[in-house]
C-alpha cells in the first residue's frame, strides 16, 4: 500500500508536483500559507485532504514533502511552533525539496532524529515546465535507505534522480548547478551581445557555436529566446539571486573561492536594483546589452 504523503507549499513548483503525485496514486495531506490554494487542489481530487498546520500534516502522513522559498521558511515549518517535529514519530520522513543552505538541512535532520524521524534534502532543477511535466532533476542528500524509500515518490515527479551523499549533499549539488547555470547564462549573454555588436547575426552565432567545442544545451535552448527578448519566467531573477547567496555563504564557510559567480551575483544585484525581479533569469542578457549600449536584433 502506498504511503500517505504530506505536502507543504503549493506555489509555482509545489502545485504541479502535487498533481503528479495524485496521478501516481498517492493520497495527499496538504497545508499551505494560503488556504485558497489547498481548496483549489482539493476540488480537483478526492485524494487531497487539508491540514491546518505543519504539525497536523506530520500527524497524518508517513512522508512529508516541503517546497518552500528559503531556509528560514523550512526551519519554521520543520522546527517551529506547530512544526513538523511536533507531529512526527518514529519512522517519519521529511523530504525537503526547497533550495536552502546545506548546513540548515543538516541541522534539521539532526533535530528530527530526536523523535525517531529523518530527513532528505532533495532540491530540484528543471523549472516550472519540469514540475508540470514530471521531468524534474532531483538531487538528494541523506541516508541511502531513506532515499530508496523515497524513490517511488521521486519517480512521480522527476526523471533524473540521484543520491548525492550524506545530509546536505543534495543542497550542495544544487548550489553547484546554480553556480554553473548562472555563469553560463552570463557567458552566453556576453558572447551574443559581443558578436551582434560586431555585426554578425546572433542566430548565426548560435548555429555555429552549437556545432563546435562551445556547444551547450543552454545555448541551444535559451540562446534563441534571449535573442528574441522572451523572458517569461521559468525561474525568476529573485530566486536565482537567493540561490547565489546560498552558494556565496557556503563558500565562505568552507573557504572555497567562487570568484566567477561572485561577479555574476553583482549583475543580479543590478537587476534587483532596477526592480527586475519577476522575469526569467535569462533576462541577464539585457544587462549586457545595456553595458554595450547595443540592442540585439536578428535578420533571420
Amino acid at each position: 500500500m502506498a504511503e500517505t504523503i504530506g505536502l507543504i507549499g503549493l506555489g509555482v513548483m509545489g502545485k504541479p508536483m502535487a498533481r503528479n503525485l495524485i496521478k501516481a496514486g498517492f493520497e495527499l495531506v496538504v497545508h499551505n500559507r494560503s488556504q485558497g490554494a489547498v481548496d483549489a487542489l482539493a476540488s480537483e481530487s478526492a485524494s487531497v485532504r487539508s491540514a491546518d498546520s505543519p504539525k497536523a500534516v506530520a500527524e497524518n502522513a508517513d512522508i512529508v514533502i516541503t517546497v518552500l522559498p528559503d531556509s528560514p521558511d523550512v526551519e519554521l515549518v520543520a522546527l517551529g511552533e506547530n512544526g513538523l517535529i511536533h507531529g512526527m514519530r518514529s519512522g517519519s520522513l521529511l523530504i525537503d525539496m526547497s533550495t536552502i543552505i546545506p548546513a540548515v538541512s543538516i541541522a534539521i535532520n539532526d533535530a528530527l532524529k530526536s523523535v525517531g524521524a529523518s530527513a532528505l534534502d532533495a532540491p530540484i532543477s528543471g523549472g516550472q515546465r519540469g514540475a508540470v511535466d514530471g521531468t524534474l532533476s532531483i538531487m538528494a542528500g541523506g541516508d541511502p535507505a531513506d532515499f530508496e524509500r523515497a524513490r517511488p515518490v521521486f519517480e512521480a515527479m522527476g526523471k533524473t534522480i540521484v543520491h548525492c551523499g550524506p545530509p546536505g549533499a543534495g543542497q550542495t549539488v544544487k548550489s553547484c548547478n546554480q553556480i554553473l547555470s548562472s555563469t553560463m547564462y552570463a557567458a552566453i549573454s556576453e558572447t551574443l551581445v559581443y558578436g551582434a555588436k560586431a555585426g554578425v547575426d546572433p542566430e548565426t552565432i548560435i548555429e555555429v557555436l552549437s556545432g563546435g567545442s562551445a556547444q551547450s544545451r543552454l545555448l541551444e535552448t535559451k540562446g534563441p529566446t534571449m535573442v528574441a527578448h522572451q523572458f517569461e519566467p521559468g525561474f525568476r531573477v529573485e530566486l536565482m539571486r537567493k540561490d547565489l547567496s546560498i552558494a556565496q555563504a557556503t563558500a565562505k564557510d568552507i573557504n572555497a573561492p567562487i570568484p566567477l559567480s561572485a561577479l555574476v551575483t553583482q549583475i543580479y544585484d543590478r537587476m534587483l536594483a532596477h526592480d527586475i525581479t519577476d522575469k526569467d533569469h535569462s533576462v541577464i542578457f539585457t544587462m549586457f546589452e545595456d553595458m554595450a549600449n547595443h540592442k540585439v536584433q536578428t535578420s533571420k
